[in-house]
């Protein structure tokens, strides 16, 4: 087990050399393995970097999140420019699906809404719009709409995982009620178990997925 002391130094080694992030107003504290991060960044989006980027040190079992966003003043921009940047990004990040979402913009907060054929897309625009300049919260309201029966989505699952050559699928099973996806069955690793939930998330119309698998001992 790593001790607190390897860990913070990890965590603060990461924060200041990511370049995504100004690392100077963070503080990280570290208690059995559980990070805490205080202090301040510029953009919701510096706040998720830093978060994410820590659950990847090893050691790391959980992420208290206590940052604050104090933006930059001047470089704050007004909800026409961030509902046109939101709109752009949108674009970008979504060529086939951005009209299918619909935006609104109020002191600088975004309320995402329309429908979605996929979970992931769901996710990607709003990380895309988290990215906008000016933008200091996000409510997330897109549907993801069923695209296909319970039966044939359980079936796309199921092939998904089974073509997955890092997934061991004879122990896996798919139950799909009303496109919320119950996965339950035994896996070797917890890097199994991520590729199973991604291969369920990744199905369209997907709209929750319930992990029950357990990790063999």
């Amino acid at each position: 087990m790593r001790s607190n002391e390897d860990i913070k130094h990890d965590v603060d080694a990461l924060l200041q050399g990511d370049p995504k992030l100004d690392s100077t107003d963070i503080a990280s504290k570290v208690s059995e393995g559980a990070v805490t991060l205080c202090g301040f960044v510029q953009t919701r989006q510096e706040k998720h970097a830093a978060e994410s980027a820590v659950k990847c040190i090893a050691g790391v079992h959980a992420v208290v999140n206590d940052l604050a966003i104090r933006p930059n003043r001047d470089g704050k921009g007004t909800d026409p420019e961030i509902a046109r940047g939101a709109l752009k990004a949108l674009r970008q990040e979504l060529p086939s699906v951005w009209e299918k979402v619909r935006l609104r913009v109020c002191n600088a907060h975004v309320v995402l809404e329309g429908a979605v054929p996929r979970q992931d897309l769901r996710a990607r625009a709003e990380r895309a719009v988290r990215r906008v300049p000016g933008v200091l919260g996000i409510r997330n309201s897109i549907l993801v709409q069923p695209a296909i029966p319970d039966g044939d989505l359980a079936d796309a699952i199921e092939a998904a995982i089974e073509r997955n050559a890092l997934v061991n699928s004879e122990h896996i099973l798919v139950e799909v009620s009303h496109s919320e996806v119950t996965l339950t069955g035994t896996v070797n690793s917890r890097a199994e178990r991520d590729e199973v939930n991604q291969a369920a998330w990744a199905a369209p119309g997907v709209t929750d997925v319930i992990d029950g698998l357990t990790m063999r001992r």
